[in-house]
């Protein structure tokens, strides 16, 4: 197995996520045909420069220094982890550089998170289960020292901050534990199927001391039918991973397959089908990804996440590396949880 330190699977995997981020940005919002149009034949898209990041690069890297403020206070827990990543949330929400097409979800919660008397299961926003709860939620699958009960209950609660959907939730969940189990070495031909048996075995469980009673904002009779919502859903998609994955098809559009990504569990799916038809190629999966008809930086983000966990720093050329936006950020949050 490859060992985290050698392969320096969290630089990779924050840099993969930039720089799909940063591949998406101009093709999100077309159609597969205008993308070919506007750019040319997919798999050679080439970075733009300058290689400017979304929002869902500015909010990976809040939750990544809001997780670090909580980590280096000591042992992370809801109240310990919630302060801090609020705190990163609302100043992302105040910035002047939040102008990259923010979605509405976080702006909406993040206006009710600023008042700080606010419970935050009050700012939730528990009808969306927008990708903005899982585009983000890398960092949780990188730093190291975590339990599965906090890594689970951190994943979950960043994303109730801004969407109380139990799918975002379990969403968000799944992806930092991908995350978590490519960057420890795991086989990417039994990814899907590590999955499913996490989704399985988690369907049921409630995380109430990371999630307090955010269920009852929602119509659901108990907490665990309100988890299992969320579960049952993502298990879907991962199944339409699975099937898209029995006769792979790398020239059609992704999302014809496993969905547009703009809610948290088809972006999950299709930014691991991108991955995994490209598992040796991280570049191509990159371009891939950003060529699709749904929320391609979104996808995009999380294709190169998953690739960059998987195979490390060198997985992308060092002349994008170099110049994506945010790449000193990006490269010391790396560096501190790849030591």
């Amino acid at each position: 197995m490859t060992t985290t330190v050698r392969k320096q699977a969290a630089t990779g995997a924050l840099v993969g996520l930039a720089l799909g981020d940063a591949l998406g940005r101009p093709t999100e919002f077309k159609d597969v045909p205008s993308i070919l149009a506007a750019f040319g034949p997919w798999r050679e898209l080439e970075l733009p420069d300058p290689a400017y990041i979304t929002d869902d690069t500015q909010m990976t890297l809040a939750l990544a220094r809001g997780l670090r403020t909580a980590m280096d206070r000591g042992l992370l827990g809801p109240k310990r982890l919630e302060r801090p990543v609020r705190e990163e949330f609302v100043n992302w929400y105040q910035s002047p550089e939040n102008n990259r097409a923010p979605g509405r979800t976080c702006l909406v919660a993040c206006e009710k998170l600023k008042h700080e008397d606010r419970l935050w299961q009050d700012a939730s926003q528990v009808g969306s289960k927008g990708c903005g709860a899982n585009m983000r939620v890398t960092p949780l699958g990188l730093a190291p020292g975590l339990s599965d009960e906090q890594r689970a209950g951190a994943a979950q609660l960043q994303a109730a901050l801004t969407h109380g959907h139990p799918t975002a939730l379990a969403a968000s969940d799944l992806t930092a534990h991908a995350v978590r189990l490519l960057a420890q070495g795991a086989e990417p031909t039994g990814l899907v199927g590590l999955l499913r048996s996490y989704a399985y075995e988690n369907r049921t469980n409630y995380h109430e001391r990371w999630l307090g009673d955010l269920w009852t904002r929602a119509q659901d009779p108990t907490p665990t039918h309100f988890i299992s919502r969320g579960w049952d859903e993502c298990l879907e998609a991962l199944e339409r991973v699975r099937q898209a994955l029995r006769s792979p098809s790398p020239e059609t559009d992704p999302c014809l397959a496993t969905g547009a990504g703009w809610v948290a569990e088809e972006a999950l799916a299709t930014g691991l089908l991108c991955f995994l038809l490209f598992v040796d190629e991280p570049v191509t999966a990159l371009r891939r990804a950003a060529c699709t008809s749904g929320d391609s930086d979104s996808i995009a983000c999380l294709a190169g996440a998953f690739s960059g966990a998987y195979l490390g720093a060198d997985a992308w050329p060092t002349e994008w590396a170099d110049r994506i936006e945010h790449q000193g950020d990006l490269m010391a949050l790396g560096a501190l949880w790849d030591a």
